[in-house]
């Protein structure tokens, strides 16, 4: 149970006195106190505690926040996730022993295990990782290898790094993205937004061979920008 220490570093991220604190949640200074203490809240004001914080009862208590990176508590904690066609989950990463970001490498082969691990932290730690400091470091990134001739001139067994997009909305047309989906997997084509019209995206091949095809919003599980390629 994570709950009292959590409690405390979301009061302090925001800049929260324990009196401002209590005062928002309608309880007394004494009563937060003793939650920052290990004393168990009543359900009520458990929930009450998550909804302002906008996080989950499942993260509130279980999770160790503390020892999250800038970047997932930064996902975390911003809110209008839905609006934004976000997902209300966090994405698994790694972090090197500073807590910087490192870049994991999907392989052809573990793309096939992809869609059932993409939310586990375990399959996301035993993938091969490494780093590439003159990428932003306020971005996160992932290297995909491509899997066929469908956008070429990148080939088949090429390796393209991406920056993951938590913003569906800024999805922006023409341009290529890694999109990963319940139906399809893992899927490296060129995007066109249509989630304000239609709740869709149309997803391109850059080989005309390849037929255009359509997903829904819901279908989506992650989104990662194309960024450059390594043969």
């Amino acid at each position: 149970m994570s709950l009292n220490s959590n409690l405390k570093f979301l009061r302090k991220k925001r800049g929260l006195t324990q009196q401002e604190l209590a005062d928002s949640l309608k309880i007394t200074r004494s009563k937060l106190a003793g939650y920052e203490l290990n004393i168990t809240p009543t359900l009520d004001t458990l929930v009450r505690i998550a909804a302002y914080f906008n996080v989950s009862l499942d993260i509130l208590v279980k999770e160790n926040l503390t020892a999250y990176s800038e970047y997932k508590l930064r996902e975390l904690l911003e809110t209008d996730q839905f609006l934004r066609g976000r997902k209300l989950r966090i994405l698994s990463t790694t972090v090197d022993a500073e807590g910087r970001e490192l870049i994991e490498v999907v392989s052809q082969r573990a793309k096939a295990s992809y869609l059932a691990g993409f939310a586990d932290p375990e399959f996301i730690s035993e993938l091969p990782r490494f780093s590439l400091p003159f990428l932003p470091m306020d971005k996160k990134h992932r290297v995909f290898q491509v899997d066929g001739d469908s956008m070429l001139p990148i080939p088949d067994g090429a390796w393209i790094v991406c920056e993951y997009v938590d913003d569906w909305m800024a999805i922006k047309d023409g341009e290529r993205y890694v999109i990963v989906t319940e139906q399809d997997g893992v899927t490296f084509k060129i995007a066109y937004n249509k989630i304000k019209s239609e709740q869709k995206l149309l997803l391109c091949s850059a080989n005309p061979i390849y037929v255009p095809f359509e997903v829904d919003i819901e279908q989506v599980r992650e989104v990662w920008r194309y960024r450059l390629a390594m043969s």
